[in-house]
């Protein structure tokens, strides 16, 4: 595989959306125990592997606790005081900063951090399949569905930051489903939203 060339540094984000109060599950699931980590620490490490690329973390409920856990040397941390609101405020909230920061960013991605199985491959490949094809949006295909992580350009910045309550990233792909290009992510299907859920992935190691 041709390995993808950065033009510039700094000019890929990774937005990790990690506000929600997993009220399904009845406990943080960004402090789940996953691999010697946690489920979001897993995900924060994954995106570490990616060369030259910016990442920062969305935090709300259980903020605290969260926040605790991680090093802000490697990430930038914000917290979201409307996560209660829904995933488009977390979306609205992790862009805003690192356009902020740095304004010279073109693509963004938008990962959650609680599918077990991303890797850093899956972001490189969302990463060069955008080179390559030239393509505005690039989602992770799984399910016969797609989405996260998902890569957007800057052009759809203004859209992202336009979504409203339990909106997410789905509408933008499907809006503007001419310019969108996927890449597999096998287990990508796989989140932990239920005690359930966690109990079968441990059970798989």
């Amino acid at each position: 595989m041709t390995k993808f060339i950065m033009k510039h540094k700094n000019e890929i984000g990774i937005v990790i959306l990690a506000a929600g109060n997993s009220s399904r599950l009845g406990q943080p699931k960004q402090l789940l125990g996953y691999k010697d980590s946690t489920l979001l620490k897993n995900t924060i490490a994954e995106a570490s592997l990616v060369p030259d690329v910016i990442i920062i973390v969305v935090t709300g409920a259980n903020h605290h606790l969260v926040e605790e856990e991680l090093d802000p040397s490697r990430i930038k941390i914000v917290f979201n005081p409307e996560w209660e609101s829904g995933m488009s405020s977390s979306i609205n909230c992790g862009l805003k900063k690192i356009v902020d920061l740095y304004p010279e960013i073109e693509n963004c991605i938008f990962a959650v951090c609680d599918q077990p199985y991303v890797s850093s491959l899956i972001f490189e490949n969302l990463i060069q399949e955008h080179y390559k094809t030239g393509k505005g949006i690039v989602a992770s295909a799984y399910s016969e569905t797609l989405g996260t992580p998902v890569l957007f350009n800057k052009k759809y910045f203004n859209e992202l930051l336009e979504l409203q309550g339990q909106e997410g990233a789905k509408k933008i792909i499907s809006k503007f489903s001419e310019d969108v290009v996927s890449v597999l992510f096998e287990k990508g299907n796989i989140d932990i939203d239920t005690e359930e859920d966690y109990n079968k992935l441990m059970s798989e190691f």
